[in-house]
Order: C-alpha cells, then structure tokens, then sequence
C-alpha cells in the first residue's frame, strides 16, 4: 500500500464530482432545454419549407390549416416523446443503472439530430416531426435520470446544489438556442437545419466521456446488491477511504426497503407509506409547468410587441429574458442549502402568482403610454420567480422523498405529470389566447396560489436530512411507521454514534 496524500484526494474528489455533473448535465440536460427553444426563432423559414415542400409534391400550396396542423404537431410531438420518455425511466435505470441509462439515451439525440440535419436535403417535413418526437423521448429520459443520478452521487450537504444544476443546465440550453436563434447567426433560411442539428455534439461528448465516471454507489449497493463496487466508487467520489457511515446508512436504507419488498408504478400508487410524498410530487410538477412558464415564453415575443419594441430587436430581448433566467438558476445552486427547498418554492410561486396577476392588469391598460414597460417588467419578474424555485426544485425534492426502490417509480409518475401538463399548456394555451386573451394569466395566477397553499400546508424542509430521516418525517403524515427490517439500529443523528454504530454492526 502507497501512501495516499488526502488533501491530493480532496481536491481529486471534487474534480471528479464536479466533472461527473458538468458532463451529464451537459451531455442530457442541457438538450432538453436546447430543443424547447431551438424552433422558436426560425419557424417562418421552417413553416415556408413545409409550403415548399408540399408545393413540389402536389403542386398546390399548403393550406392554412394544415400548415397550423404540421406545426403544432412539430412543437408538440416534443413534449410527447417527453412522456414517453418518462415511461421508460423506471425499467431503464433499474435494468442499466443511472449512468447506463444516460449512456443509452445518446441514440435518441444523435439519431434525430442527423435526421433533422439532412431534413432540408431529403426535402421532408415528416423526418422533423419525427426527430422532435425521437428527441423528446431523450428529454423526458434525462430530465428525470439527471436529477436521480446527481442525487445518489452527491454527499447530502450538496444535494440541493447538485440537484439545481440539471436545470441550470436546461436554461443554459434555452439560451443557447436563442442566441443561435439570432437572424444573423443561425436562425435564418439557410442555417435552421444546422441549428436543429447541433444538438447531437453534447450527446457524442457524453458518449465519450462519461464512461469514466462512477455509477451510482446507491444503486450498486441497493440494487444490484455489489458492496465492493459501490465502496469504491464512494471511495472515489469522497475522496477518502472511510466510507463506513454512508455505506452503513445505505444498508440501513437497504434493510428498510427489504422490509417493503421492490416497488414498481402501481405499488407506489397503493402505498400507504408514500401516499403524501406522491401527492405532492404531482402537485410540484403540475404547478411547475401549468404556472404558465411556457406560456410566457410563447407570449413573450407578442408582449414585447406590443410594448413598442421594434421587430428586429425583440430577439434580444428574448435572448436578455434567457440571461435573467440562467442567472436566477445560479443564484439558487448558491442559496439552495441555506434557504432550504420549501422557502424557494414558496417565493417562487408567490412571486409568479403576483407577476401573473400584473401581467393581466398591464396587459389591460395596454393603451396608457407606460404600461407596455410594466408588462415588459412582469415578464421578467416571472421569470426570476420561476427560476428560484418551481424550475429547478421540484427535481431535488422528488430525489430526497423517496428512497431506492420507490425513487424510479417515482420519477416516472412525476415525470409523466411533467411532460404531460407540458403538452396540454402547449396544446390549449393557443385557444386559450384567442377566446380569453389577456385574461388567460389570471387562470395561471390562481394555479400558482393553489401549489403554494399545498407546500405551505403539506411539504416538510428536506435540506441536510438523509433520506431515511425524510422518510419517517412523512410517515407521521402517512399515519404509518417505517420499519428498518432486522437488526434494527436506532436512527441516530450524529456522526459518532453513527461510526460506533458502524462499529458494533462491523465487529
């Protein structure tokens, strides 16, 4: 045995912890948000390729409402490969582990990228719709196997931090994709394909680089039942080699969860002892998306219009709002494990439900000469409320309020609610526009107060806590007890009776 410098392996431990988020947020997280927004800016030039195209087919131009028809299909196919994506989760990550599944998950973004990238060549429209469905299944995959994975590997002081940055991430691609959107860059008639198709490259680096990075030592230990393995990727990942008191609450988490048996959807759905965690997963992720976040984002480009802002420059604008939103998401990677999860959702939402109710109000009076630049400001004030908390939060939390077994199924369900209440606002917030207008904003408010009313009255702090001791704070709430199968050790809190505990079950 050498000897090993532990400072070196400090600063190794954080290189490699820092490494493994960078690149698979990179890799999966940040295409989710890319391909949200990558179609936004050149759909003229795309909708004028559908005419085109259909022209040269059938030598008549494209009607009005199959046009409508093949671009709501374009946007939506998204959100619905997404759900489909999400259904996949559980029995991906269980049969392939957590960095499999992220492995796996390149074919759904490379294949459709060079689909997308030759769809021009091919003179097809088809092959878009069904690249945006193809690489909607590897956002619906990532957005929720980012999150699982960052969450098992981080050490729990950083579980929040680590939790945010896939949606960091995900507003990193958002703007990515509007600045590429950018007349003079790529969102013009000759550069969409290629735009459409960059979105492969973070998936080939992902590809190349995260086969050298740790699988989950939860899953290898809880799942797959190999101690040796999972020792040494926490060995790695901690950079030391006492690792005894995390892998000791692993197997005790292990015990527990023998005592429950394996959880599959409808199990999850019948359990008495995740009943209010379940709610509330759904209830996060229903807020989060029928906030009105994309709605904003859709109607963004048309308030600015209307608040005098000039053709060419509204695309910078859209581009600055990117900024606020990245920046926002920053700013709570850094505030997460001081504030705890619950105040940022609650601010979150408050500040969304304010801004919605605002925007109405401006939007309104849009005829006195300084309420376009009130509405302007309520966009923006969203979109910092929606960055602290509803985006990046309900990810984490779904993470720490379940444990192994139960944490895929539950992903699932949170996923499908996801995607699914994407797709809906997606699909009626156009009609919704034309029969309510403005008013259309008032029904996101009240969405937004109803999700806070639920977290003030429902969702416990999760921060700092293991998700053994999150657990039994909802089994109070869930009237039950959780049992800890043989062998049954006192939870203790400290550290010390922690490693003599490791002790006594050790000797």
């Amino acid at each position: 045995g050498e000897q090993i410098n532990p400072s070196k392996l400090q600063t190794n431990k954080d290189r490699l912890l820092a490494l493994a988020t960078l690149i698979s947020a990179f890799g999966s997280s940040f295409q989710y948000g890319y391909n949200v927004a990558v179609i936004n800016s050149p759909s003229p030039y795309m909708q004028r390729f559908y005419n085109t195209t259909y022209l040269e087919r059938y030598d008549r131009p494209m009607e009005e409402n199959l046009l409508t028809l093949l671009w709501s299909l374009s946007v939506s196919m998204y959100p619905l490969g997404g759900l489909f994506g999400s259904l996949m989760v559980a029995p991906l990550v269980n049969k392939l582990g957590r960095k499999g599944t992220l492995l796996f998950n390149n074919i759904f973004s490379i294949v459709p990228a060079v689909m997308m990238g030759v769809s021009e060549v091919a003179k097809s429209y088809e092959i878009i719709i069904v690249s945006r469905f193809i690489v909607g299944i590897c956002a619906g995959l990532s957005s929720n196997v980012v999150p699982m994975y960052l969450g098992e590997l981080s050490p729990k002081n950083l579980r929040g931090a680590l939790g945010i940055i896939p949606q960091l991430f995900i507003t990193i691609g958002i703007l990515s994709a509007q600045v590429l959107g950018i007349r003079n860059i790529l969102g013009n008639s000759t550069g969409w394909t290629l735009m459409l198709g960059l979105t492969g490259i973070p998936a080939v680096i992902e590809l190349l680089l995260l086969p050298f990075f740790p699988e989950s030592p939860r899953y290898m230990l809880i799942q797959r039942g190999d101690e040796k393995s999972a020792k040494k990727a926490l060995q790695r990942l901690r950079g030391s080699d006492n690792v005894d008191a995390e892998l000791w609450e692993m197997r005790l988490e292990d015990q527990s969860e023998k005592a429950e048996g394996r959880l599959s959807v409808l199990t999850l759905l019948s359990q008495r002892s995740l009943r209010w965690q379940l709610v509330s997963i759904v209830v996060m992720n229903m807020g989060q998306q029928l906030s009105g976040v994309n709605a904003i984002y859709y109607y963004a480009d048309s308030i600015y219009a209307t608040a005098g802002v000039k053709q060419n420059d509204i695309q910078y604008v859209t581009v600055g709002t990117g900024a606020v939103n990245v920046f926002m998401t920053i700013a709570a990677v850094f505030i997460v494990e001081a504030t705890g999860r619950r105040l940022l959702l609650l601010c979150g939402f408050g500040i969304c439900c304010g801004a919605c109710v605002l925007l109405t109000v401006a939007l309104y009076f849009q005829s006195v000469t300084w309420m376009p630049y009130v509405s302007i400001a309520c966009v923006i004030i969203y979109v910092i409320g929606h960055a602290i908390g509803p985006s990046p939060i309900p990810y984490v939390v779904t993470t720490e309020m379940f444990r192994q077994s139960a944490r895929p199924a539950a992903f699932m369900v949170a996923g499908s609610v996801h995607w699914l209440s994407n797709f809906t606002v997606g699909l009626v917030f156009p009609f919704m526009e034309r029969g309510l207008g403005s008013y259309s904003f008032i029904i996101f408010s009240f969405i937004c107060l109803v999700t806070l009313i639920y977290i003030l009255l429902v969702v416990p702090e999760t921060k700092g806590k293991t998700f053994l001791e999150i657990c039994q704070m909802f089994a109070k709430r869930n009237k039950v007890e959780i049992k800890l199968g043989d062998g049954d050790l006192p939870l203790k809190e400290s550290k010390e009776s922690l490693q003599d505990a490791v002790k006594v079950t050790a000797f």
